[in-house]
């Protein structure tokens, strides 16, 4: 009997014992788990971008490679040799809950897996009036949103607009076929409805045209030394995987962070086991132009509000020039990367010491190799790059299994204070990968069935000074989180993190300042219990303590409620928080629920409470709304924010609502 029969006929059993419904994943809650203990220096709309971009663009299990799968960074390298040798025994998947039978999957794992693929059959064509009814997804998001109490730079006519903030989103696409897509942003204060604006057309697997995207994009190949895009969470709750990064090619940009991506045409076209991928761009970008014809910094704020704000938008042209050569094996890929950087004003920063290295200059081209191998339950992966000024940096390091219980991982990075590069962001401490070396450690250990513990260490350096650092520096960071998972309707976890850095003093005169040593440590206990389908709850209590030289200890602290309900279609989710904090250096970064692809992280500072509400209602067949409303009250000032953004009084109001249509 051919084994494809026998295997379903299994399966069939196993099936009627525990299928399930593959459910719509949330993905905020999903970034919860993989950000456990928030960091100010995370960008969390791009990670929650990259995280509905892999959700959005399934992968299809008869088609998917390697590389396709570990960029579903979950996935660890037994679980990926497993998804690809049964496929290769046994024929084509047939069905997702085919999944149920590799060994490697709990149930729990094969629900979050089942969200991010699908199996299909072709790709379909592009003749006229074919696209639209092919789309897996089309659809138009509008969001208005606003703070009720008017700031100082409204009330004394500062900003040159409203106080609104108006968000349009419309996408039509099919995943590896094609995509259409465009992003519009007012800021509060800004005038033009169209301030910020991001369009993309992809065309995918023509023929030997693999990928091509006219329009906003980014690339990511490698280790991100050259191009870098996709999930970099970096250090968080996913201790082992986060820390490599896969070739996926050129991405579509769909991201709110202005001034952060190429604007042109890439393509990349498939000759046997050699990709050629090439792009141009040309995009004018905000900066903060010089007396003479230059200009000392690129602004990715996106605030157009202020005549000094307008002023700088759009005030340089940047071009970009280069390309990916990439040769693939079934374990291994090696790849060479390269791109010229051009401006029509001279880049010069600040004179002051901690520049000393910085870019100078009109050009920048940087380019290096890059290898990525696996071998039975491990991948190793590397990238070296050099910058036109003579500066390098590479990474290197492994990713992987020692069996059922223990995953690990390692990393090394030197990246010099003369390495320059513009659109690159390597695994790293700092937002970005200069003047930094460094060794990370990374492990997952599933204690029990019940018990899963993650840790990771990570020790570095900063060979130069850096920004209120003014002299050669160190530190540290590590974390341990244990997670308890009794059943479906009950989990929870604690989680400690800490770290050891350096700063300069807040008091103090000179041009340069001995820095003092700066420990930060937080402890985070969470529970979540769904007693069912139509409710949750969700309970926090978070500790966070600051030490500067040898000041006194400052802590903070907050209590955190979460209640979700829901009734026929439409849904219900509110908060109530409560926190005092001693000083600006205890303020507590807290999660909070948003509407559908909106991403709230705000910092919980000084002593009060903060609540909020949402609901979701349906409004015909294709159509949903939702509402959501935010206040926070302290108690211990009158004011909160600061420069134009102060608010009078010890309220803030925020209020947020969106609509999403369907075809």
């Amino acid at each position: 009997m051919n084994k494809k029969i026998i295997l379903f006929l299994l399966l069939g059993v196993r099936l009627c014992a525990q299928s399930f419904p593959a459910q719509e994943i949330n993905l905020q809650e999903l970034l919860l788990q993989w950000a456990p203990v928030a960091a100010e220096d995370l960008n969390y709309e791009e990670i929650y971008e990259s995280l509905y971009s892999l959700y959005q663009s399934r992968l299809d299990l008869n088609r998917a490679d390697r590389e396709d799968l570990s960029a579903l960074f979950f996935l660890n390298e037994r679980q990926i040799n497993e998804l690809l040798s049964h496929r290769e025994r046994f024929g084509r998947y047939l069905s997702v809950y085919e999944l149920q039978a590799l060994e490697s999957f709990s149930l729990d794992e094969v629900r979050r897996l089942i969200a991010f693929v699908t199996v299909r059959e072709g790709f379909g064509d592009l003749r006229p009036g074919s696209i639209v009814k092919r789309a897996v997804d089309h659809y138009l998001v509008m969001r208005a949103d606003m703070t009720l109490e008017k700031s100082r730079g409204f009330a004394e006519d500062k900003y040159a607009g409203s106080r609104q903030r108006y968000y349009t989103r419309y996408r039509l696409s099919r995943s590896k076929d094609f995509s259409v897509g465009f992003l519009s942003e007012k800021d509060p204060g800004e005038k033009n409805f169209f301030d910020y604006t991001a369009f993309h057309l992809q065309l995918q697997n023509k023929g030997k045209l693999k990928n091509a995207v006219a329009g906003d994009y980014l690339l990511q190949f490698g280790q991100g030394l050259v191009f870098s895009a996709g999930y970099a969470a970096g250090k968080g709750g996913e201790p082992v995987y986060t820390t490599r990064r896969s070739n996926l090619g050129i991405k579509p940009y769909n991201s709110l962070v202005e001034n952060g991506c190429f604007r042109g045409l890439a393509t990349t076209c498939r000759l046997g086991k050699v990709e050629i991928t090439g792009m141009v761009s040309r995009k004018r970008k905000d900066a903060s132009l010089g007396e003479e014809e230059d200009f000392s910094s690129l602004l990715t704020a996106g605030m157009h509000r202020t005549a000094q704000e307008i002023a700088g938008k759009k005030a340089i042209t940047e071009q970009n020039m280069g390309g990916n050569v990439l040769y693939k094996l079934d374990h291994i890929q090696l790849g060479f990367s390269v791109l010229n950087t051009s401006f029509d004003r001279d880049f010069r920063k600040r004179d002051l010491p901690y520049n000393f290295y910085e870019f100078k200059g009109r050009v920048n081209t940087v380019f290096g190799p890059h290898l990525s191998v696996s071998w039975q339950n491990f991948a190793f992966f590397g990238e070296a790059a050099r910058s036109s000024s003579g500066g390098y940096g590479y990474v290197a390091g492994l990713a992987g299994s020692l069996g059922k219980q223990v995953e690990v991982s390692l990393n090394h990075r030197n990246y010099r204070p003369d390495f320059h590069t513009l659109y690159g962001h390597a695994f790293s401490e700092g937002s970005r990968s200069i003047n930094e070396s460094g060794i990370y450690a990374g492990l997952k250990y599933r204690i029990r069935k019940k018990w899963e513990a993650a840790a990771h260490y990570d020790s570095f350096r900063f060979p130069w000074l850096k920004y209120r650092v003014d002299s050669p520096s160190w530190g540290q960071d590590y974390q341990l989180r244990l997670n308890y998972r009794p059943g479906k309707k009950f989990t929870s976890y604690i989680a400690y993190r800490g770290d050891v850095k350096f700063r300069n003093p807040a008091a103090g005169t000179g041009v340069i300042r001995e820095p003092e040593e700066i420990r930060r440590q937080t402890v985070v206990l969470s529970s979540d219990y769904s007693p069912g389908f139509s409710w949750k709850f969700q309970s926090k209590v978070q500790y966070n303590a600051f030490r500067a030289g040898m000041q006194p200890l400052a802590g903070g602290w907050a209590i955190i409620q979460d209640i979700e309900t829901r009734y026929r279609k439409m849904q219900f989710k509110m908060r109530v928080a409560g926190f005092a904090t001693g000083s600006y250096d205890t303020r507590i970064y807290a999660y909070e629920n948003d509407v559908l692809y909106a991403v709230s992280f705000p910092a919980y500072y000084g002593r009060g409470i903060r609540y909020y509400g949402i609901v979701k209602l349906p409004a015909g067949k294709r159509a949903d709304v939702w509402i959501r409303l935010a206040q926070t009250r302290l108690s211990d000032r009158d004011t909160s924010g600061s420069g134009y953004d102060l608010l009078n009084g010890n309220t803030r109001t925020d209020v947020r609502i969106q609509v999403k249509y369907k075809w």
